[in-house]
């Protein structure tokens, strides 16, 4: 009798080992230009934020050489070696809107594959018709 589904060393492989991936550094942006010149925002206060909540490996505040946040004027720049989801910034932004309490007026939007910006909700009222129809 053989012996079916079992498969045996036949040797070295012909294809050799793969190629090693290299680290790519990831660069996420954060744009709060419009609340950081409207002055409800302070853009130095967001940054400490991120850089004591961000977790890596499970730990928060353990950023060491592979995350590094730097604020350019009202544009947060968070670059990585480590595998980073955008999203993960994404509610982080939101958790420190909803503690300084400006959750309300101010939401987080994708511009492109790494940048996202805070802009005000669309607040869209029809004050002046409301009045003239009480005549």
């Amino acid at each position: 009798m053989g012996i079916k589904g079992k498969r045996f060393y036949t040797g070295p492989s012909k294809f050799g080992k793969g190629q090693k991936k290299r680290k790519v550094a990831q660069k996420y942006f954060i744009e709060c230009s419009h609340p950081v010149e409207d002055g409800i925002m302070n853009a130095g206060d967001f940054e400490n934020f991120l850089r004591e909540r961000i977790k890596v490996n499970g730990k928060t505040g353990n950023l060491g050489n592979n995350i590094l946040i730097e604020l350019q004027k009202t544009r947060l720049c968070v670059t990585t070696d480590v595998p980073f989801s955008k999203r993960y910034l994404k509610y982080l932004t939101k958790k420190y809107l909803k503690k300084q309490a400006l959750r309300d007026w101010l939401r987080v939007v994708a511009l492109d594959k790494d940048t996202y910006e805070l802009r005000y909700f669309q607040v869209t009222g029809d004050e002046s018709g409301a009045s003239s129809e009480e005549d």
